[in-house]
């Protein structure tokens, strides 16, 4: 359920500018079609890629702004068509046929035809790519476009979701080149400039087939802890704040209608992610007991406060198959003392953390560290940045036990595949993601993905350790600003000021 609070900064309240003041434009005179919206965010892109290397921030800043597909995911979760004009299934389900939108054209000015439809999709199933959504369209087997305006795909098999997972795949110009520098996408912004270690910047493109944006900018404004994020909200450096990352922040804020505190809904969890592949994390009762180990309800109180709540599983309560599973790996020391010894490790062992750098990563990681040690657990931990995350972690699978924030919805079908970065391996599992997959109903899909999802809890497959909140929070005279930020993605392009 969503809450709307009214909140102030402490004595600051009068030092808040208008939209656009940061930037040097007079908002008060500006009509809110020539407005610059700032906005303030920790996930800076890596590079501006969707097919690997991107992450959290290239998604945030570019999904739906700058890049779109033929679906879009909306901000309340449902599937709404989008470059897709319209689409026809065959009786079997193994055959879609799709024809595009008229009249849209990239920001470099190339008129849009299926067969950049086909080589997006493409190079999401290329062998070199790292899309995390990679394995979600297994099941093509061709896609043809027998003219500019149609795209046919066969799949091998059914394909539950497979209209969903289109809407993560950003059609992109299939003769563009370096786009992990520059964009060339079909949304209703085009990249402006960006300042490394900065600002992001998207300006509205004129020539969008859609409805134009109803500002003439945005600018992502990037900072690398909460505390800096929160007081650039209070100085009016930035307009709107994507996601607060700290109840310290909120605590400044009460009981002033000059700022809003929307509590949304978010699929973001934060995980200590166990590679299932080596010592000792191979063993399904090492791994209990890691879990056993940790007070995850202290650890969320200690890090959000009243926000936020404690998950057992993958799967969020937005998603269709969730349980409360928060009982199946219990906080209890004794039990997890226990599941060590019938685990081969009645003495404890050592591991090494891999811990982003960015908030709330190394404050989790040392919590981590302190209630393993109550069990003879140590954990070493090393600090990289989320460049060396990707590189290490995500693509060449070199750790042992690691932390990150998943931002995806739907994103529980990930342990069914064994190549997964974190290795996890029960061919019951896959199978049940595959039945899903391959399910005629929803019902069915469901009653899989309840099973999957029951499984991996009582493998323990990773330590889920909390679900974010979602708390986006803004000046009171901006509006038009997605609350929900699934997936990451933060639609920009409504945003206004009074």
């Amino acid at each position: 359920m969503k809450k709307n609070i009214a909140f102030v900064a402490l004595g600051l309240a009068t030092t808040l500018l208008l939209v656009g003041c940061a930037s040097g434009a007079d908002s008060s005179t500006a009509s809110a079609g020539d407005a610059t919206i700032e906005i303030g965010s920790l996930y800076e892109p890596q590079n501006l890629s969707n097919f690997g290397g991107g992450g959290q921030g290239v998604t945030e800043a570019f999904n739906g702004n700058v890049y779109e597909g033929l679906y879009k995911l909306t901000d309340d979760g449902s599937v709404e068509p989008l470059l897709a004009a319209s689409n026809t299934v065959s009786d079997d389900g193994l055959t879609y046929t799709f024809t595009l939108q008229d009249g849209v054209s990239f920001h470099s000015g190339k008129a849009l035809t299926s067969a950049d439809v086909k080589a997006s999709i493409d190079a999401v199933l290329a062998d070199d790519s790292q899309s995390a959504r990679k394995s979600s369209f297994g099941a093509i087997t061709s896609i043809e476009t027998p003219d500019d305006k149609t795209v046919v795909v066969t799949l091998a098999e059914r394909s539950i979701s497979f209209i969903y997972n289109l809407s993560y795949v950003w059609i992109i110009n299939a003769d563009a080149t370096d786009l992990e520098s520059t964009e060339d996408g079909t949304g209703p912004y085009a990249l402006g400039d960006w300042k490394r270690g900065s600002s992001l910047s998207l300006t509205r493109f004129d020539g969008y087939w859609g409805d134009a944006a109803a500002n003439s900018e945005v600018v992502f404004n990037y900072f690398t802890d909460a505390t800096a994020l929160s007081n650039a909200l209070l100085t009016g450096e930035v307009d709107i704040v994507t996601s607060v990352q700290s109840p310290d922040a909120l605590s400044q804020f009460n009981d002033n209608a000059d700022y809003v505190v929307s509590d949304g809904d978010s699929t973001t969890k934060e995980v200590l992610a166990f590679n299932d592949r080596v010592a000792p994390f191979d063993n399904v009762d090492v791994r209990k007991a890691i879990y056993s180990a940790i007070d995850t309800k202290k650890l969320l109180n200690s890090i959000w406060g009243d926000y936020g709540t404690l998950i057992g599983s993958m799967v969020p309560p937005t998603d269709p198959w969730y349980e409360d599973l928060t009982q199946v790996n219990p906080y209890d020391p004794d039990l997890a003392k226990k599941l060590l010894a019938s685990g081969g490790q009645p003495d404890g062992f050592e591991f090494t953390l891999d811990t982003p750098s960015y908030d709330p990563h190394p404050v989790v990681a040392e919590f981590v560290k302190s209630e393993l040690a109550k069990v003879g657990v140590t954990v070493n931990i090393n600090t990289i940045s989320a460049d060396e995350w990707y590189t290490k972690v995500y693509k060449a699978q070199d750790f042992t036990a690691t932390l990150q924030e998943h931002v995806n919805d739907r994103d529980v079908v990930w342990y069914g595949n064994p190549d997964f970065y974190w290795g996890y391996n029960n061919p019951q599992v896959t199978q049940w993601v595959g039945e899903a997959e391959a399910s005629t109903t929803t019902d069915e899909q469901t009653a899989k993905l309840k099973q999957v999802n029951e499984q991996i809890a009582q493998d323990a497959a990773s330590v889920w350790l909390y679900l974010y909140p979602q708390i986006v929070v803004a000046a009171s005279d901006v509006s038009g600003y997605p609350v929900n930020g699934l997936n990451s993605q933060f639609f920009a392009y409504d945003i206004v000021t009074e």
